[in-house]
């Protein structure tokens, strides 16, 4: 069963439709208990990373997030903001975030009109089974005024050209991330959800 982490300041809802559509078991989660039992971990996100990261402390979840997906390496998919708060420090607001992946969350120069927002192409820089099915060049749905920056380029997995090369798909170990809404990016984001439904990060 996949945990879809409801925080209040998310697109949870989005995110189980989504699910829904594919036949994918899941369950919208809001307490520890809750996120202890599932088997992974989605964390979708809108707005700010300093009032993401407020809501889920609010709500208790960030030390059974990191339990679940950082000790017990249970898989892991983040989506817009979701992927910004993984990494150790966005500069919107000055906020430190989970650290869970090495690099900044940077803002877009200040040539670029801001936020992006509408469809954009994601270029495939390695394999990876959660995005096997995934065509390299093909067109997703962002939203964002922020970009992340991997410390380590072999945590990129996809990147997106938006005035500079940004990361557009992260992964690292257990836990895969993406900036633009899968939730939103028609059949090549279902392709990828139903891809992060069946991940075996051991394999």
């Amino acid at each position: 069963m996949i945990g879809v982490v409801d925080y209040r300041a998310g697109n949870a809802p989005s995110v189980g439709y989504a699910l829904a559509r594919l036949g994918i078991e899941h369950q919208l989660v809001t307490t520890p208990d809750q996120i202890a039992a599932a088997e992974r971990i989605i964390l979708p996100g809108v707005g700010a990373a300093k009032a993401t990261l407020a809501s889920l402390g609010e709500s208790e979840l960030i030390d059974s997030l990191a339990t679940k997906v950082v000790t017990d390496r249970a898989p892991f998919l983040g989506i817009c903001i979701g992927l910004q708060v993984l990494f150790d420090h966005s500069e919107e607001g000055n906020t430190p975030c989970l650290g869970w992946i090495p690099g900044q969350v940077k803002q877009f120069p200040l040539t670029a009109r801001v936020p992006q927002i509408g469809w954009n192409s994601v270029q495939l820089r390695r394999d990876h089974p959660v995005t096997a099915d995934f065509p390299d060049g093909g067109h997703c749905y962002f939203v964002n005024s922020y970009y992340a920056a991997p410390a380590d380029t072999a945590d990129v997995l996809g990147s997106t050209e938006y005035e500079l090369d940004f990361c557009s798909i992260a992964a690292h170990d257990n836990i895969v991330a993406t900036q633009f809404h899968a939730e939103k990016s028609g059949p090549l984001g279902l392709s990828l959800l139903r891809a992060f439904a069946g991940w075996d990060p051991q394999c």
